[in-house]
């Protein structure tokens, strides 16, 4: 999953941020609201975590024009503000959950797995099956049979890319998107990478290529 930061204490910022990529995310961090408003409409975000007092555009602002764009990407505003007043405000312009700061990083951690789940990329269930192997998207754990496989945090974020459209063609470019952040610049091929590598893990015929497409990922036969 691909994140964006938008807060401008750069400190806490990049502590947010390395906690996340911690996690097996790929993080974006911006630190004014009109960066962070084009940034979103133009890169494909999972979810947007977005402080209230920033510069030359508040984050009220932007969250109310990213849904009046018809942006429909789960928001998690931050805040030093506290009051229901200030809640009922980020609410109403269209995000969907609201974190008063100070607050802690397990809340939080735990708030954005809540979002992204509800979104339904990991549907009412974070577990996602494909033929015996089972892909638990919340614990980032996987199962082939009832043997676990040890997967990096790379690798499990590339198989979740194509475990949740399980039998679809998923594109490298989308791929890239979802999980390497915006600054990456090292090799366009490192998709190719990751897939050799799930395939020497869980088994090559479960990993199809189309060619000048993308990868499909199928039951094994």
């Amino acid at each position: 999953m691909r994140l964006l930061i938008v807060e401008d204490e750069k400190r806490l910022a990049a502590s947010l941020a390395g906690g996340l990529r911690a996690e097996g995310y790929a993080v974006d961090v911006v630190h004014d609201g009109a960066e962070g408003l084009h940034r979103a409409t133009e890169e494909p975000y999972d979810l947007v975590l977005l402080d209230i007092m920033l510069p030359g555009m508040n984050g009220y602002r932007v969250c109310a024009a990213l849904r009046a764009a018809g942006y429909d990407v789960p928001i998690l505003m931050l805040t030093a503000k506290d009051g229901e007043y200030d809640e009922a405000e980020g609410l109403d312009t269209g995000a969907d959950d609201y974190l008063t700061k100070p607050f802690s990083y397990v809340v939080l951690v735990a708030r954005v797995k809540a979002l992204l789940r509800r979104r339904g990329r990991g549907a009412a269930s974070p577990e996602v099956r494909v033929g015996d192997l089972r892909v638990d998207t919340a614990a980032r754990r996987v199962f082939r049979g009832e043997e676990e496989v040890a997967l990096t945090s790379k690798e499990f974020a590339v198989l979740e890319q194509l475990a949740l459209r399980a039998g679809e063609v998923v594109g490298k470019a989308e791929i890239m998107a979802h999980v390497w952040d915006f600054a990456y610049e090292g090799d366009p091929n490192i998709v190719e990478v990751y897939v050799s590598a799930l395939r020497r893990k869980l088994g090559a015929e479960r990993i199809h290529t189309a060619r000048g497409a993308g990868y499909r990922l199928v039951a094994a036969p």
